[in-house]
């Protein structure tokens, strides 16, 4: 047992001598189980990456909150198609406001457009700029904070003045020449607002910006981008966390009184809290985690077959050193551990590879949705140990082979 330390060093160098001497072959092969390793790990990299985006973006919204809107969501848990009710009325929005008398805050939102251009004297932004009309609570059910400025007053939300709130990337854009923003006048969608405050940065994720948004009261956006039958969206934060539940109860009730929708009859709404939203989203990525594992596990089939090959063609180019070692007095064992040596070190140097591979290509797309840099420390370790299965799951038999030679035949083998 004391020799064991000392014959696993020499199957290794022996086996990276074997690697050195067919360089070409052992290369081949090392690049097939890379890729086979990079998909696996690159995919679940930018996966795991996606994911921790999306509970990032949805946590902003806080646990507490809820969406009252007349659609369910886009994804939908394990698929299917989302149902789309009447829209939400100005009427409606403004009436459970002012009587939904729970604990909690809240706003009413309703869309502008999502391709305004806005302008300052020179500077111009791309027509990529959300306008979004709503209320003094906005900031709270949101999870947005101001970076300077001030929340909108009563008299403007209800004279529909001509204020609003610019994102981060807006203000940037506007007023890099170090200008402060705020008093002055600047031009969204060809409508002159005064700038009374500005958003603190969140970044962005999943390809949207919230940087880019416009605030103005939804009073002056009524004015401004009017259109027939706009539809409202009700946002709810509960002051408690633990009485989340009972608010989306009571504004259930509430808000079926105000539809009139009648006893028995399922709900003409849809109420969203953002941890929900964030779980659909992750479930059917989960898919997609499926799909790269399978793909990920042919190529290595592929590649533990295509090692199998290597190693048999090995086991015939030694035969007459494994005659020689025999001859010496080595055991099967000493024999089978150094061609299942050569087969592990060839999968290790190919799962490496595709390690680092698949982690940059993974963060590659990461970055792409906006999400931070990830080690995923479990495939890391996944793919080292799927690597070692596959060294000797292709390793095994050529070894065996190699071990039941007998010496005076090796030695004769030309």
């Amino acid at each position: 047992m004391k020799l064991a330390p000392a014959i696993i060093y020499e199957n290794i160098k022996l086996a990276l001598e074997s690697v050195r001497a067919h360089m070409l072959r052992a290369m081949l092969t090392v690049l097939i189980i890379a890729f086979g390793i990079m998909a696996l790990v690159g995919i679940l990299t930018a996966i795991d990456s996606i994911k921790l985006s999306i509970t990032d973006n949805f946590a902003r919204l806080g646990a507490s909150s809820f969406s009252i809107r007349n659609r369910e969501m886009m994804v939908q848990p394990g698929g299917g198609t989302p149902q789309v009710f009447e829209r939400i009325s100005y009427d409606e929005a403004v009436a459970f406001k002012e009587q939904f008398d729970f604990p909690a805050y809240v706003s009413i939102s309703v869309h502008g457009t999502g391709s305004a251009t806005a302008r300052y004297l020179n500077q111009e932004t791309n027509p990529n700029i959300r306008v979004v009309g709503s209320d003094d609570n906005y900031l709270v059910t949101s999870g947005a904070e101001l970076a300077s400025g001030r929340n909108f007053s009563q008299s403007e939300l209800q004279y529909g003045a001509n204020v609003v709130l610019l994102g981060h990337d807006v203000a940037s854009t506007l007023f890099g020449d170090g200008t402060g923003p705020l008093g002055k006048i600047v031009t969204i969608a060809n409508m002159r607002y005064e700038v009374i405050g500005v958003l603190e940065q969140r970044g962005a994720g999943l390809g949207f910006s919230d940087d880019l948004n416009s605030i103005i009261p939804y009073m002056t956006l009524r004015q401004n981008f009017s259109r027939p039958n706009m539809n409202y969206t009700i946002n709810v934060s509960a002051f408690d966390m633990g009485a989340l539940d009972e608010a989306i109860s009571e504004a259930t009730g509430l808000f079926r009184i105000i539809r009139g929708v009648r006893v028995g009859e399922p709900n003409s709404f849809d109420i969203a809290k953002s941890d929900n939203i964030a779980q659909a989203l992750i479930e059917n990525i989960s898919f997609v985690t499926i799909a790269a594992t399978v793909i990920g596990l042919i190529t290595l089939l592929g590649a533990a077959i295509g090692l199998m090959n290597i190693m048999l063609v090995s086991v015939t180019e030694l035969t007459q050193e494994v005659g020689i070692r025999k001859a010496l007095g080595a055991s099967r064992s000493v024999i089978r551990q150094q061609f299942l040596s050569e087969a592990i070190v060839i999968c290790q140097l190919g799962g490496l590879l595709g390690i680092v591979l698949g982690i940059i290509a993974g963060n590659g797309i990461s970055l792409l949705v906006g999400s931070n840099f990830i080690i995923p420390w479990l495939w890391v370790l996944s793919g080292i140990l799927l690597c070692f299965g596959v060294g000797v799951l292709a390793g095994y038999y050529p070894a065996a082979k190699a071990s039941a030679l007998d010496p005076i035949e090796s030695l004769r083998y030309e």
